[in-house]
């Protein structure tokens, strides 16, 4: 597909809510409208060749879903779908939500099981982030000092997260674009 495909997991809605801010300052040009991975198919999924996915932080060692206690399914429940799922060719930008002051030993942690899964069948992941400027004590999603993907704290640096999403996807964009070529 030659736009960027958008997906996220939610609980509360925040994932949902930057995933909106994410798509508003990309513009439909670029982007289809995000859209929550528990109303969609893995062959929606599949047919983007650039994706930015995102996902909340629930649960300790697992993909938010179900099994974490959110209230709907998520990308726990969605994952099996992708089990031997070829996605070499596959650009993908991942964003997660945390809350560094209440999760500070496990900010962001949930991170890491979405990238596991897509670097797992091959997808190339862009788009790791800084950890400066946030404060906690541990996260699982941090690979070589990095975050691997955008790291979004909306409970306590609200106030942060537009210029953080701009930031990103100035250093993203660039990479996906090679994508939508390709596949138009």
């Amino acid at each position: 597909m030659s736009k960027i495909g958008i997906f996220f997991g939610t609980d509360t809605g925040t994932t949902r809510l930057v995933a909106k801010k994410i798509f508003s300052q990309l513009g439909e040009e670029l982007a289809d409208k995000p859209k929550n991975i528990n109303r969609t198919s893995p062959a929606e999924l599949l047919q983007y060749d650039a994706l930015i996915l995102g996902t909340p932080s629930y649960g300790i060692g697992d993909l938010p879903g179900l099994v974490t206690g959110c209230q709907e399914a998520g990308w726990a429940e969605f994952a099996p779908y992708l089990d031997g799922v070829d996605l070499s060719g596959k650009r993908v930008a991942l964003f997660g939500l945390g809350h560094q002051e209440r999760y500070a030993d496990r900010f962001a942690s949930s991170l890491i099981h979405l990238y596991a899964l897509f670097y797992g069948n091959g997808a190339k992941i862009i788009g790791r982030w800084s950890t400066d400027g946030y404060e906690f004590k541990h996260s699982a999603a941090i690979v070589d000092q990095q975050f691997v993907g955008l790291v979004i704290d909306q409970r306590s640096q609200p106030a942060l997260t537009d210029g953080r999403i701009e930031s990103w996807l100035s250093q993203i964009t660039p990479q996906l674009l090679p994508q939508l070529a390709q596949a138009a």
